[in-house]
């Protein structure tokens, strides 16, 4: 299997969103310290900042949409398939997943929404060009 174009997009937003839960940790240890930072919540633990609680739905979003994103680029290098389309629907997708984050941690909705579609229509776009092969 050769590292591909879209491997290297996997790559880039997979990194990313493993890291996207430093900002509301760093500011939960910040705010509340380092014990009750790492504590379990439960009914008594203090309210994230509303930034701060957005950059971890941000950051449940992003791993819920990496999980369709990833198999489809895998198949994708599994079965050498690599084209302009699949290439610029990866870059895509990568730019649209980080814009979503900042976006959403800043509180814009109408744009985080934007960002949101064209990630998943980058990511349905690679699934109907796997599809369109397999007939």
């Amino acid at each position: 299997m050769k590292y591909t174009s879209e491997l290297y997009s996997l790559t880039l937003i997979s990194t990313a969103t493993a890291l996207m839960w430093v900002p509301y940790v760093t500011a939960r240890m910040t705010t509340f310290g380092v014990m009750r930072a790492i504590g379990v919540p439960g009914p008594d633990y203090p309210t994230d900042a509303p930034w701060a609680d957005r950059a971890r739905r941000a950051h449940i979003n992003a791993i819920e949409n990496l999980a369709v994103f990833a198999p489809l680029v895998l198949v994708s290098a599994m079965i050498e398939l690599s084209t302009r389309v699949t290439v610029l629907s990866a870059q895509i997708y990568v730019v649209a997943r980080l814009a979503h984050y900042i976006i959403y941690v800043a509180g814009i909705r109408v744009l985080r929404t934007v960002a949101f579609l064209a990630g998943a229509c980058a990511t349905l776009t690679i699934a109907m060009e796997l599809l369109a092969r397999a007939r």
